[in-house]
């Protein structure tokens, strides 16, 4: 491996992962610089996946759909963070973020059918600047949701955003190590991704499951039950970190572009560094209603 490579990637691992759990750790107004860092992180996201579609598919206007991307964690964000500003409880659910979504299809629909003249790949830019939307936008607030959870009186969220964060990160570095050193001739059964290797696969569970195993047992009061329980969770995260690292990787080949960016050395753009969590949140999200928290 080059080296230039080697140590930016050994330099994300040493100094971006402390970083983004710093970020975490910052309670102040539910998690309010966590907020701020995934409505920025959204719409810098949304370019980039505007600038690999486009190579293919004529856009809407390039603003329009990052605002409508940013809009959505931005309303995730309000809705969390001014009743500790106010001291009052919001009368509107959390719903208000789905409905926000719906009114960003919306508005996509209408700038379709009032700015379109031809009408050959109307379906194609619809469906395209959805999808932008709903991937650097709606996806992202699984994470903003995940910054208020608590159980009964007791606030939750740190150390539920921080193992969700280390399970993908020790997803993504395993694979890496695990790829480097026992990858060479196992390469190139994914058509997605030719340089992923099996071992490097193995590899992302096991960071995974490394990351959970640090939750039940420094949290076990959050993580209780039986550790099955937090195996099965760590081995589907894995897998949604996977599958969204390749599915990224679909996007850029379908354009031929090699990275959706140059924000972050040794990684590319903002893109190829959230693609993983994109598809994790909501998994991770949902797990951990089902398995921790009291109905």
């Amino acid at each position: 491996m080059d080296k230039k490579k080697l140590f930016a990637r050994l330099g994300i691992f040493v100094i971006g992962l402390p970083l983004v759990l710093f970020i975490v750790f910052l309670k102040a107004h539910a998690h309010l610089p966590l907020h701020i860092t995934i409505c920025l992180v959204s719409c810098i996201a949304s370019n980039e996946l505007y600038t690999i579609i486009s190579k293919k598919i004529k856009l809407l206007p390039r603003l329009f759909i990052n605002i409508l991307s940013a809009v959505i964690p931005l309303v995730a964000a309000i809705y969390e963070v001014v009743p500790t500003f106010t001291g009052y409880e919001s009368a509107i659910t959390s719903e208000v973020v789905t409905y926000t979504l719906i009114a960003a299809f919306l508005a996509i629909l209408s700038a379709e059918v009032f700015s379109a003249t031809t009408f050959s790949d109307s379906t194609l830019r619809i469906a395209a600047c959805s999808f932008i939307v709903l991937y650097t936008g709606y996806l992202l607030t699984f994470i903003s949701r995940m910054a208020v959870f608590s159980i009964g009186l007791r606030d939750i969220s740190t150390p539920v955003l921080a193992i969700f964060l280390l399970m993908v990160f020790l997803c993504d570095s395993f694979a890496w190590f695990f790829g480097v050193l026992f990858g060479k001739n196992n390469k190139g059964f994914i058509k997605a991704s030719p340089n992923k290797s099996l071992a490097g696969f193995i590899g992302g569970f096991i960071g995974s499951i490394t990351a959970g195993l640090i939750g039940f047992f420094v949290w076990g009061d959050i993580f209780v039950g039986s550790p099955v329980k937090i195996f099965f969770m760590s081995i589907l995260i894995a897998f949604a970190s996977i599958v969204g690292d390749l599915a990224e990787s679909i996007f850029k080949r379908s354009s031929g572009i090699k990275d959706s960016g140059s924000i972050v050395p040794g990684r590319g753009g903002i893109l190829d560094s959230i693609d993983s969590i994109l598809m994790a949140a909501p998994v991770y999200y949902l797990l951990f209603n089902l398995l921790y928290r009291p109905f």
